[in-house]
């Protein structure tokens, strides 16, 4: 496959899964709004903009009664869903998630192209105030379902070459990614309640699991076991990591030999650190750390080996 293809489904991957990610923690906030404490609403802000590594507009969030909270939330949703200028906007990856379909039209199938493209047509124009006036949540939960549709589409109809491959890669390296930064946001915060973690199980699609595997009673630790280590939850680190590892063991080695190895190498070390050494650490907001700087790392990898790799300068003759 050429690398520019391979790139193209990486990234329409990882751009599809952001928006995705972004879309549920901004529908279950923007319900909270309607009845919950301020306190909630606040936090609520604050591990979103927390999870994304992002600043926002103001500069803080401060927790300054009602009228601050709900004024300001307007802005807050504005700035994580129609800012054009941020690439980690809502509109913004689903735009970018579009033009490298638009750009890998011959490597998708054509069901994928047409669901793609009308959710983005449905989108293109809208404003903040154009979902604020009646019901944000609704647009948040409809904005998921089509991409839910569109990987459900390809998951019926693409062909299994290296391009669902690299797609698929690109979609569990964002996951993980995002996942870990939600579970360090989540654990940075020392006054969670019940609740907190109850909304933490939603946004991962993880609280009818917890609830069979353990009961209807929160515990933060048994939280975080789930959302790590279980194998048949869809969004855990653990299934994230497994995936990934098994597609890219389909995969030949790239151009750049080592660099290709060394991505091999790094995967299996995620899936050994998810099996293996998480059950027995204390330290486990460490080991989150160390599993997100090997997900930047083997994205690089990934990058040197497929992507942007040295071209040899051919020998004079």
């Amino acid at each position: 496959m050429l690398s520019r293809s391979a790139q193209g489904l990486y990234w329409m991957g990882r751009y599809l899964e952001r928006a995705e990610h972004l879309c549920r923690m901004l529908r279950l906030q923007t319900e909270a709004l309607v009845d919950r404490p301020v306190r909630e609403i606040y936090l609520g802000w604050s591990r979103i903009y927390g999870a994304m590594n992002r600043q926002p507009p103001m500069g803080s969030i401060e927790l300054d009664g009602d009228e601050y909270t709900l004024a300001d939330s307007y802005t807050l949703a504005d700035d994580l869903t129609f800012e054009r200028s941020h690439p980690n906007s809502v509109w913004s990856c689903f735009a970018l998630g579009r033009e490298n379909a638009r750009q890998m039209r011959h490597c998708i199938s054509a069901g994928m192209w047409t669901r793609l493209n009308l959710a983005y047509l449905r989108i293109q124009k809208l404003e903040i105030q154009d979902i604020w006036r009646t019901s944000p949540e609704s647009f948040y939960a409809e904005t998921s379902v089509e991409i839910d549709t569109f990987a459900g589409v390809a998951e019926s109809t693409m062909y299994r070459d290296e391009g669902w491959s690299f797609m698929q890669i690109g979609r569990l390296i964002e996951r993980a990614q995002l996942s870990i930064s939600l579970l360090l946001a989540q654990t940075s915060t020392e006054e969670n309640t019940d609740s907190d973690w109850i909304s933490l199980l939603r946004i991962r699609h993880a609280l009818e699991a917890y609830n069979r595997r353990y009961s209807v009673e929160v515990k933060p630790s048994q939280v975080l076991n789930l959302l790590v280590t279980d194998p048949l939850l869809p969004g855990s680190l653990c299934r994230s990591f497994d995936v990934a590892a098994a597609e890219l063991a389909s995969i030949a080695p790239g151009p750049d030999s080592r660099s290709s190895g060394a991505a091999h190498r790094l995967a299996g070390r995620l899936c050994a650190l998810v099996h293996y050494e998480w059950p027995d650490r204390q330290d486990r907001e460490d080991l989150l750390w160390q599993m997100s700087r090997h997900c930047r790392d083997l994205h690089d990898l990934l990058t040197a080996a497929y992507f942007d790799y040295p071209i040899e300068d051919s020998p004079v003759l």
